[in-house]
């Protein structure tokens, strides 16, 4: 990696690689329906062509998406998306002198590195599965991209958001940018209250993800419900209408949704 930050690319390379692949060979077997003897009846002939054709245009579509997505969201590209979004959601995370910021599903460790820069005073704990369906994903990354960042305030360690290894009110901020999403099998609304239980009284939240009704529910419910709870301030802030992209975007890079939840506790 050298002394550059490498925070990889929200769309993995193999995917794109092996969807290409899967494009090729999908070619290849509708050509084949064209050209190759098969045996098989006229009707099967012709339902095993659509059936492969539906299969490439489906494939292909896909395969084209991943290489724009990845176009969109490099870190050396020209739009450079995913720095936008992190750097744009590091804005709304203060911490003060002395205090300690909490980034679930930390990844690649921008969005943690993105926080101790703007908050050099504090420091910043940085958590995460690194399971392996994020395999170039990992704690040493993490410690080598914070190092070629020059920044010192900041450590990364394993933990899950499903069951948050700090007690009750251990920060002072906490965020998240894209993670309880990926998560299946989970209430959304039940990962939020995890991270906001590390949340001391008084300290504030920064959490961005995909918070349509179809992932999280009535969104306007839970932040009424904390309202309810005692916290000071609950903030719901759509992020896919031109603060950190366009509608345009957001529709073509599947980020319909994206949406802040900010506030203090």
């Amino acid at each position: 990696m050298g002394d550059r930050a490498d925070y990889k690319n929200w769309v993995p390379r193999g995917m794109a690689y092996g969807l290409a692949a899967g494009t090729v060979a999908l070619t290849a077997g509708c050509v084949a329906t064209w050209t190759v003897g098969s045996g098989l009846r006229k009707a099967e002939r012709i339902a095993l062509r659509a059936g492969l054709g539906l299969g490439l245009a489906a494939c292909g579509a896909f395969t084209t998406w991943c290489f724009v997505a990845r176009r969109q969201f490099s870190y050396e590209g020209r739009r450079q998306l995913s720095r936008a979004i992190v750097e744009g959601t590091a804005t709304y995370v203060t911490v003060p002198e002395g205090g300690t910021c909490l980034d679930v599903g930390c990844g690649s460790g921008a969005l943690a590195i993105a926080v101790a820069k703007r908050n050099p005073q504090a420091r910043v704990i940085g958590v995460d599965f690194w399971g392996p369906e994020y395999a170039s994903y990992s704690k040493e990354l993490c410690e080598r991209n914070a190092a070629a960042e020059g920044v010192t305030n900041t450590s990364f360690e394993r933990g899950d958001a499903r069951s948050l290894p700090f007690t009750d009110g251990t920060f002072d901020a906490v965020t998240s940018n894209y993670v309880y999403h990926n998560i299946a099998g989970s209430n959304k609304q039940d990962l939020l209250r995890e991270t906001l239980r590390t949340l001391r009284k008084g300290g504030s939240f920064a959490i961005h993800d995909l918070m349509g009704p179809s992932r999280y529910g009535d969104m306007q419910a839970f932040a009424q419900s904390l309202l309810d709870e005692g916290f000071e301030r609950v903030e719901l802030i759509p992020t896919d209408d031109g603060l950190f992209m366009s509608r345009t975007e957001a529709t073509l890079m599947m980020l319909t949704g994206s949406t802040l939840l900010v506030g203090v506790k």
